[in-house]
């Protein structure tokens, strides 16, 4: 990606909103000192002081109370030394305001005990009741609060705010919870795509409807990013991606960047769906580890900065060969302005911390100019 190619952007909506950080510069695909880091699932299980707070809380308690919120995303940001903050909080927090309770069962993960089946089910989801969300702007005002003043290097630290995307958040919905075993094919969510169209469009326009509105909260509780996560939309081929999900999730993006900051949007086992992804017009696009990233680069175009894309297994790995899938990264994205180095999904229960702190710091070290 050439500075020709940069300052010939169209300028978006999220040029007008918070520039100044490293972070969201790399967003916006302007040039950048160093390549920016920070880790999908950065605040989870493989970190003692997150596993001391869950002695005491639930997943939903520490995501509904503010203050606990903010702590376990400060204390993992400020431990990895990471470039961005993403603010701990789960994808399925709206189900609640909409009126589909869930919960998270041992050995199951989340759980939504009356599937969305039926036409009638979808009209009695609620998007009048988005407020009840608020703590989640109350622990970003925290976080944004804390990390307010320029680092020791003159940057500011990101912050960094979520939601899911529609088919992912309807795949939950109609399921009922985690995936396993059959339901790892969608088999209910594709029939009600496929067969009940009023019912399917009527689902993603309630659920597009809740998240615009709860991105808002959290952009003026002061993120500067808001990232998609569309994490089974890999289960799509191409077509049906294109035919009942582009539409919506476009809709979707463009409504969040309308609110002045830019737009990650990310998936796992995307890549024949990259190229209609990028047609969403997010600002950035997150590749998951199983394409190199020069060729995801390509595929999305030179019009969308990019995110990744370490395998999170490698940081298991020894020391040696951990820097060298590091350096052969780096090496991929060859210095364009636009690109956010992360793993190519969350970081799993048991990798060593002293690992995901090495790999900050080579980036840091390697691509600096």
């Amino acid at each position: 990606m050439s500075d020709a190619i940069v300052e010939g952007a169209a300028v978006t909506s999220a040029d007008t909103g918070s520039g100044g950080s490293r972070f969201v510069r790399a967003c916006l695909r302007r040039p950048v000192d160093r390549t920016p880091v920070w880790f999908l699932r950065q605040a989870g299980r493989y970190m003692p002081e997150y596993m001391a707070v869950r002695k005491h809380h639930s997943l939903l308690e520490i995501c509904r109370t503010p203050e606990i919120a903010a702590e376990v995303t400060i204390t993992a940001a400020e431990r990895l030394g990471v470039d961005a903050a993403i603010i701990f909080a789960d994808l399925l927090l709206p189900f609640t305001p909409m009126g589909l309770d869930f919960e998270f069962v041992a050995g199951e993960g989340p759980v939504v005990h009356t599937p969305v089946r039926t036409l009638e089910h979808v009209k009695a989801l609620r998007t009048d009741r988005v407020e009840e969300l608020q703590y989640v702007a109350r622990a970003i005002e925290q976080v944004a609060q804390h990390f307010a003043a320029p680092r020791a290097d003159g940057d500011e630290l990101g912050i960094i705010g979520f939601c899911g995307a529609p088919w992912t958040l309807a795949g939950y919905m109609i399921e009922g919870g985690k995936q396993g075993g059959g339901d790892r094919n969608y088999i209910e969510t594709k029939m009600m795509m496929y067969s009940n169209g009023a019912a399917w469009s009527l689902l993603m326009e309630k659920i597009v409807t809740v998240l615009v509105a709860y991105a808002q909260q959290q952009v003026e509780a002061g993120a500067d990013v808001i990232q998609v996560f569309d994490s089974w939309v890999g289960k799509l081929s191409v077509r049906d991606y294109r035919q009942y999900c582009l539409g919506w999730t476009t809709e979707l993006v463009e409504r969040i960047k309308a609110l002045g900051v830019p737009v990650i949007y990310f998936g796992v086992e995307t890549a024949s769906l990259l190229p209609a992804m990028s047609e969403t017009g997010a600002d950035v696009i997150g590749l998951d580890w199983r394409t190199p990233l020069d060729a995801g680069w390509k595929a999305v175009g030179a019009g969308c900065a990019v995110q990744g894309n370490l395998d999170p297994i490698a940081l298991f790995a020894n020391e040696d060969v951990l820097k060298e899938q590091v350096r052969e990264i780096l090496a991929a994205a060859a210095g364009r302005p636009g690109h956010i180095f992360n793993l190519g999904h969350g970081i799993v229960p048991g990798t060593p911390v002293e690992n995901v702190i090495r790999v900050v710091e080579w980036v840091k070290e390697l691509s600096a100019l």
